[in-house]
Formats: structure tokens, sequence, C-alpha cells
């Protein structure tokens, strides 16, 4: 639902003496004639007043931000500074300053100009790459000890031409050494590599105005925080209410990560999360339809790929996909196959299942909920259906179920929830408190409005574990904060995403506007935002939360607090959580599953941290080897353990198969479910009194 502030109209053009121009050229490229529009002008001036009045900080637009906002424009155009010259970065610091009086006044030039000067970079030097790549990649040298350097984040801008010839001559031999070591031949390199710059150079010249105005309006807003933006015409309706797009068709949650496309999250029971082979952080290099040509994106911008991914229900998209295990410096691929479809109401509804374990000699039954979403039937509710789907409605009968079976505690799994209806995490909440507040929201004016759980009484008072990951956002935050704040649930997991900001659409003259204006709050008076929830027993992370979750955003808002809603009472958990980690990690030191978790992050960040690679292919080939022998290693660790056979080599995927849904493994296998059951019956061994409930 779009909601609309109050009060809004448009901003009156105001006059501001003009700043200097860089230096004018005769018309070579076909964006050299590119200028603002009046309707874009003023957009611009709505954005400036709508953002001074409804944002929730409502920060000054001065000398500051103007500042922020250059620099955003530098790194949104230049990540990796391979572009812009130094003479480049002296002419644009005329502006750095001014950016601020620039946009009330309504002045688009200098973003224009700025941006049109990166076009014709970028074609110089995918000119210089072409011209490379007609001499044959057969020629390079891969004997020679010479290195390049991959994080060039915070490097000096190149002096000149010639700097950035000797950069990019470089950044060509690691792109031809790296699809060589992944099993390419010599021809079939330089026919894609010249076919993914021919396909660059032909998408610049079909640059429109609104590219740049879509650009140089969101590195404005984005440094008010990460899910403000503004929406062209074009995409209004193709972005989600978030930052990144949110997939039709495959169920996915996407962002840009310099020149390649990157999955954050996966949409729990979407196509994508059903075909077990994409995670977050994987990076998706290549689309094709059904079995046509695979469409190389590198370099594309985000919208452009979703075009390619999205098509008609039951139709094949094949994903060219770098694993997010795969180091730095390894591009080796792998394709799945993916049939796009919606994602049914019935396949995110809560599920529930029997997790028997044994503990101290004895046998014992908890009943488990898989919650992969905070779901409504919307249209059902308001038309007054009294069968309407819900949430809660679903939880309260399997509680139901599993009660008749005389379990002995439920664990209620969030784990990938992403979140959901607002409405239905409060009242899920009110099935495991007796009444009163469920989560606190600020508004920009400082109003603090209370949602809360009204009707008295508690539907299950037995004992309660929630577990948690990176993955569980937004409502799932709501829910696992009440639950810890009130005492009432054992929180266990990861540290979840930290999304705590609330946003509207609010529609301009000429496009959108999304802004954030209100936080959530726990009823403890901590925020959801940038912190999430942090779990009482903690599991070793899935992902990387320096990759993935909301404090790996840029101009990220911070955790804060306000007054509690709530008195705090007396902690039951807290006498026992040392115990309680205690026995966790004794029984966790040596399991197969939590000690491939462990290890498999640690390579993961050791990986990471890598600044440079090789473009020696010997020492690459040992290099690429010796990363590929600790993964095997890794894997046959834990299948050993667990009695499997051995692996002679990583498993590779299939192109070719029928993509096939893996079997549904019982709850008893699940590493992390059964010891979320086997914590939370320690505690009810160390409080007898509990387990009498």
């Amino acid at each position: 639902m779009k909601h609309f502030l109050p009060g809004t109209a448009l901003a009156f053009l105001l006059s501001l003496a003009p700043l200097p121009l860089l230096a004018a050229v005769s018309p070579q490229n076909s964006w050299d004639t590119l200028q603002p529009e009046r309707e874009q002008v003023i957009a611009s001036l709505n954005m400036v007043e709508l953002l001074k009045r409804h944002h929730y900080n409502k920060p000054p637009l001065n000398d500051e931000r103007s500042i922020k906002i250059y620099q955003g424009y530098l790194k949104l155009l230049d990540p990796s500074r391979s572009y812009f010259t130094a003479a480049d970065i002296a002419e644009f610091d005329q502006w750095g300053s001014q950016f601020d009086e620039l946009l009330k006044g309504g002045d688009l030039d200098p973003g224009f100009a700025i941006y049109k000067r990166h076009l014709d970079r970028l074609k110089e030097r995918l000119d210089f790459a072409l011209a490379q790549l007609e001499q044959g990649t057969d020629k390079l040298d891969f004997n020679v000890d010479e290195s390049l350097l991959i994080d060039r984040e915070k490097s000096p801008w190149a002096k000149n031409s010639a700097e950035l010839d000797e950069l990019w001559r470089k950044r060509l031999k690691d792109e031809v050494l790296r699809l060589k070591i992944a099993g390419k031949e010599p021809k079939a390199i330089q026919e894609l590599l010249v076919k993914r710059y021919k396909n660059q150079v032909s998408r610049l010249k079909q640059t429109r105005g609104e590219d740049i105005f879509q650009a140089y309006m969101n590195a404005f807003a984005e440094t008010y925080d990460p899910h403000t933006s503004y929406l062209s015409p074009d995409n209004a309706e193709a972005f989600d209410i978030n930052m990144s797009l949110s997939l039709e068709g495959i169920g996915a949650v996407l962002q840009n990560d310099n020149d390649y496309v990157k999955v954050v999250r996966l949409v729990p029971a979407g196509p994508a999360d059903k075909s077990k082979q994409i995670v977050p952080a994987d990076k998706i290099v290549g689309v094709a339809q059904g079995n046509g040509e695979m469409v190389d994106v590198i370099g594309w911008r985000l919208d452009e790929v979703v075009k390619l991914i999205r098509g008609p229900k039951g139709s094949v998209v094949r994903l060219d996909v770098i694993p997010a295990s795969n180091a730095p410096s390894d591009q080796t691929t792998k394709v799945v196959a993916i049939t796009r479809e919606a994602v049914k109401l019935e396949e995110q509804a809560a599920k529930k299942s029997v997790l028997k374990l044994q503990h101290e000699g004895r046998d014992y039954k908890l009943g488990v909920i898989e919650l992969p979403a905070f779901y409504l039937d919307f249209k059902a509710f308001r038309a007054g259906d009294p069968e309407y789907t819900s949430t809660t409605r679903d939880v309260k009968r399997l509680l139901t179920e599993l009660q008749e079976e005389k379990v002995d505690g439920v664990v209620l799994d969030l784990r990938n929830n992403g979140g959901g209806s607002l409405q239905e995490a409060t009242e899920l909440t009110g099935l495991f408190i007796d009444q009163g507040p469920t989560v606190l929201v600020r508004n920009s004016d400082g109003r603090v409005d209370v949602l809360a759980d009204e009707n008295p009484g508690i539907f299950y008072s037995g004992p309660l574990a929630v577990l948690v990951n990176r993955l569980s956002a937004s409502a799932s935050e709501i829910f696992a904060g009440a639950m810890q704040d009130y005492h009432r649930a054992l929180i266990i997991g990861g540290q979840t995403f930290g999304k705590g900001t609330v946003q509207t659409i609010q529609p301009l003259n000429h496009g959108e506007l999304k802004l954030t204006l209100a936080k959530f709050y726990r009823v403890s008076g901590q925020s959801t935002q940038h912190q999430g929830v942090l779990p009482d027993i903690e599991y070793p992370a899935i992902v990387d939360t320096k990759q993935i979750g909301e404090s790996a955003l840029p101009a990220a808002m911070p955790w804060d607090s306000i007054r509690p809603a709530i008195k705090p009472e007396v902690d039951p958990f807290k006498p026992f959580l040392a115990e309680l980690k205690s026995r966790h990690e004794a029984r966790t030191a040596k399991a197969p599953d939590f000690v491939f978790t462990r290890d498999s992050l640690a390579l993961a960040q050791q990986l990471m941290h890598e600044t440079t690679v090789s473009l020696n292919e010997t020492t690459r080939r040992a290099q690429h080897a010796d990363i590929e022998g600790k993964q095997l290693a890794m894997e046959n660790t834990r299948r050993k353990a667990k009695g499997e056979e051995q692996l002679k080599e990583l498993k590779k995927v299939d192109e070719d198969a029928t993509p096939v849904e893996e079997p549904k493994t019982k709850p008893e296998d699940d590493a992390y479910l059964s010891e979320t059951g086997l914590i939370l019956l320690d505690y009810l061994g160390l409080r007898p009194a509990v387990a009498k409930q």
C-alpha cells in the first residue's frame, strides 16, 4: 500500500548564480546533448522539500550533506576508481560543498555533467579493452610475477590516462585468467569478453536523461538512509518497498555490488529458495531464457538484469552464478535453472512437526512450528470472510494440535523469515503474553504510537524457544524482540537482520520518492534498527554479517533507544544463561554441522580480506587448488563425522540436469533445530518447576 503525506505542494524554482560547468566539447557521443528536463527539476525541488519536512531524522541539507552527496555520487559512478582521473576529480571538486545550494535551487547541471564525464571515461576504457582483445588473449604472459589490487575503494585517483591503461591492462589480464582457470578455452574467452564489452558500449549509447537523473537523485536521497530513494516513472512500479528489487517469478531480493548483482535474500518457499542452489551473497553474472543463449550481465544496471529475470509463470530462467563461497579471485560459476512461479500463500503457511530427542536418559517430544513469513489474506480479511488465512490463526491451530500430542515444549522457527504483516507480528505476540504493548513506532515528529495486544489471557504458556538467524528481519525481529523483552522465550541462533525503519511512497510530479518516516522500537525501548535482536544463545553465522544485513548498508541509521513501554521484570532465564551456554558449547564443539559452519565462515572471511590477486597463472592455480582443498577437507570432515560417503572432489552442478526438490528431512536431521531443542530441555532440567507447567 502506498501512503501519502499531507501538505505537500510543488516547490517554486529559485534563482541561483550559476557555477562554472566543465569545459564544453562538441557532441561526439549520444549522451553529450542530454540535459535536465523541467519535470525533473520540479521533482528534485519536491524531493528537497519532502525530505526536509518528513524524513524521520530531518537532517539539514547543508555543506556537510553536500560533501556526502558528492562522495556518494562518485562512489556510485566509479566505486573502484577505475574511470575518473585526478584531473577529473579536480574539476568536480568545485561543486563538493555546493550540492546543497544547487539542489535547493533546482540546478541539476553539475549532476548531469559529472555523469556524462563518467560515460566518456567508461567508453574510453571499454574501447581500450576491446583494442587489447583484438590482439588476442593468447599473447598475454601469465608467467610474469605481477599482481592486481582488487580493493581500490581508497586508492588514489589515476594521475592520467596512461595510468588507467596500465590498470585496465591488469584488469583484463585478471578477467582472462579467471575464465582460463574456470576451464574456458582462449577463443571462447576472447569471444565472451568482446561480446561483454561491446554490449556495454551499446547500452551506454542508450543512456537517457532519466538514467542520469535517477542516479543523481539516489546519490542525494541515500545520504539520508539506505531505504530512502527516488523511483523513476518507469521503475516506480518495478521497485519493491525495499531498497532492493523484489523479483516476481523467482523470489529473490537483489542489489548492485559494483559490477555485479548480488543476492541479498530469498523469499521463503519461492522458486529460488526451493531450488536449494542459490544463497545470499551469490553473484549473478549471466541470465538465459529457457535453453536460450546466456546473456552476460556483468556491468549491467540492476533494473536491466531484473527485466531479463522476470518472465511468464511456468517458464524457465537460467542464472549463471558465482557462489558466495568462492574466493574473490575465483570466477568459477554454476548454472541454475529455475521455473518462474508465484509464491503461493499456502507454501508460506506455518507448518508443524514433532522433534524427538533424548536428554539426560529420557525421551522428549518438542513441537516445532516453522514460520517462513508473517502473512495475512488482506482481501478475505477486509471482505469479512470468517475463514481468512493468517499467521496467528494458523499458529494457534498448530499449538492446539501440538498440545494434544503432549509435547514438552515448543520451538518457533523464524529462520530466513523476512517479515510481512506488522498486524500479525502483534497478534502472534498476543498468543504468548497476557496483554500489553508489542511494539513502539516513533514518527518523525517524535510521537510514539504503541501497538498492543489487548486480549487478556495467554493461549500458550508452556516452555518456548525462538530460533532466528541473520535473515530473520522486520516483523520477525519485532516478534522475537517482544518475546525476549517479556522474558517469554529463549532467543536462540544468530543476530537478526536489523531493519527497524518504516518507509512510505510519496508520488512526485515525476516519479516517486520512497522515504523513511518512522522507526520501530521494542517494548524495552531498544530499537531493532542496525543491531537487530541479539540471541540469548548464539550460533555460528551462516552468512558474513559484514556482507548481509542492515549494518552492511551504507548510511544505515544507528541503533538507539527510547523510554520503555513496560517495567522490567525478573528474567527467569538470566540465572541459567552461563550454564546453558557452557553446555551448548561443549555439545557443539565437535558437532559436524556446527564445526563446518564455523570453519566455512572463517575461510570466507579470510578470503574476503585479500586485497590483491596474483596474475601469475602458476601461483593463481596453486591458490585456487589450496582453497578447493580446504573446502573439500571441511566437507569430508563433516561427512565422516556423520557416517556419509567421502567426496573425491567438490560437487559440480550439472547444467543440463532437471532441477528436483530435495527430499524432506526429519526435524532431527536439522542440527540447529535439534540443538535448539536440547538447549530448551537443558533449561527445563535446570528449572524443574517450569517443566511441570
